[in-house]
């Protein structure tokens, strides 16, 4: 299924099963969450056999959150990951760092509380930006949305995808809100943390696909 313009990253991931129902939707990318406090922590191992099976046809994306530039390295490595999402602390060298380390490209993900958050953002010359919503514990997964008005004061070239609590009812109005690059779902499209729902996941590449970006404000 074509997701249309904007690209789709299906993360917590934990088993190929769900992998190949993503990827044979047409996913963009498949994250596979090593934070240890994550109810959707993938076994390395199986992060490993979803990337054999898949990467050729996928991105295969590790979330990490501040987690040391060895454990990364080593991750990536052992999992065959070719994309790093880092959703922590992780400054502006550590992400140039994991790259020049992995190979990988990066997503630098940021959870978006008000404008400073998205000029912070700035500073990260990484592949890719996210814009997450915030929890209190957890980072990502938290089936909460943020004010996406808040994406039109963001500044720069990165691309960008939005994420937090993005589903089937609610993506295309994301997508017009803020005309990203790319989207990204998790606790949205499951039938429990850690296991996809494949209906929920068909209905959402569906909305994807007949979204409409935002449309520019006329010239005053």
């Amino acid at each position: 299924m074509d997701a249309g313009g904007s690209r789709v990253k299906v993360c917590g991931i934990t088993s190929l099963a769900d992998a190949e129902v993503a990827a044979g939707l047409g996913a963009w990318a498949l994250g596979t969450i090593f934070y240890p406090r994550s109810p959707r922590r993938c076994e390395p191992d199986e992060a490993a056999r979803i990337s054999a099976a898949l990467r050729r046809r996928v991105e295969i994306c590790g979330v990490f959150v501040n987690a040391s530039l060895d454990d990364v390295a080593s991750i990536a490595d052992a999992a065959g990951l070719t994309l790093l999402q880092l959703h922590g602390d992780e400054g502006p060298a550590y992400c140039a760092e994991a790259a020049r380390r992995t190979g990988c490209q990066v997503i630098k993900a940021r959870q978006v509380r008000g404008v400073a958050d998205l000029l912070a953002l700035q500073a990260f010359r990484t592949d890719f930006h996210m814009l997450d919503s915030s929890g209190r514990d957890l980072r990502g997964g938290t089936g909460e949305t943020w004010d996406w008005d808040m994406a039109r004061r963001r500044r720069g070239d990165i691309p960008f995808i939005v994420s937090g609590g993005l589903n089937p009812g609610n993506v295309a109005a994301a997508i017009a809100a803020t005309d990203p690059w790319g989207v990204d779902t998790a606790s949205g499209t499951e039938a429990e943390p850690g296991r996809k729902d494949p209906a929920l996941l068909e209905a959402f590449f569906a909305a994807v696909a007949s979204a409409h970006p935002a449309t520019p404000a006329p010239a005053t």
